[in-house]
């Protein structure tokens, strides 16, 4: 397995301190390019009994938003890998946030893990192996209990120790764990949310390809875009580009929760 790990070290390492876990993901979001890898680095930050995943320029953008109420967010549904988890409520939810609301999506989906005997090293730390099904994919990971966390990347969590690593069956999707490091503050910007269940999640994102600028809500309104050089662009032209890359886009990682655009 691949899978380099680059820990700082930290000096009479205690549990108690406030850490963050930087993990490599590779996403294949097109079934039909399979040497076609989108790759991002992820943050995993637990303090006492919770904890938020969630990607750098999403940590940026909470920080604005805390600091003077303003941020950019992303465009979309789909695709999106901000999870909250709080251990004493043994919820886990993921936040999609689209046209300024925060959507909070429970995840209820329950994580059967089946620790297999298989043990290993990975870096400095021993690992193990466990097998779970999740979102109709099949998931093999490896875990240490020399990081005495119950926690690990994206919705995934549950074992006797940190997940280290943790791949689908079919190489679509993949998290590594490449950097331990200290932090001083979890800080949450999406705290006031709407709740949701994946029906009004598949509603959001048809909705957000019919009308991927939110035009049709502004009838009557004139609404220009421009392109980097400053020319004006064709509004119908761009949503259709935007609606192609939607569907380009056929591998969500919750296979049992794909959505039939057409």
């Amino acid at each position: 397995m691949r899978c380099i790990l680059y820990f700082l070290i930290i000096s009479n390492l205690s549990f108690s301190q406030k850490l963050s876990f930087i993990y490599e993901t590779k996403f294949r979001y097109n079934s039909d390019k399979p040497n076609d890898y989108y790759e991002k680095n992820m943050l995993l930050e637990i303090d006492d009994n919770k904890s938020i995943f969630r990607d750098i320029d999403d940590k940026k953008i909470d920080s604005i938003r805390l600091n003077n109420g303003r941020g950019m967010t992303k465009m979309g549904v789909e695709n999106n890998y901000y999870v909250k988890k709080d251990f004493q409520s043994d919820s886990v939810d993921k936040i999609i946030t689209y046209l300024g609301v925060n959507y909070l999506l429970p995840i209820d989906e329950k994580l059967n893990w089946i620790i297999k005997p298989e043990k290993t090293k990975l870096g400095k730390y021993t690992v193990q192996k466990a097998e779970i099904n999740y979102g109709g994919r099949d998931w093999s990971a490896w875990f240490t209990t020399d990081l005495a966390f119950n926690d690990g990347p994206y919705i995934f969590h549950g074992l006797p120790g940190l997940i280290v690593s943790i791949q689908d069956s079919k190489n679509d999707f993949s998290f590594n764990l490449i950097q331990v490091k200290k932090y001083e503050n979890l800080f949450d910007a999406r705290t006031k949310t709407v709740t949701i269940d994946w029906k009004k999640y598949e509603s959001l994102a048809k909705s957000y390809y019919n009308d991927p600028y939110d035009l049709l809500s502004k009838a009557g309104r004139k609404v220009t875009m421009t392109g980097p050089n400053g020319n004006v662009m064709d509004i119908n032209e761009v949503a259709k580009e935007v609606q192609n890359e939607i569907l380009q886009d056929n591998n969500p990682i919750e296979l049992n929760h794909k959505i039939n655009y057409k």
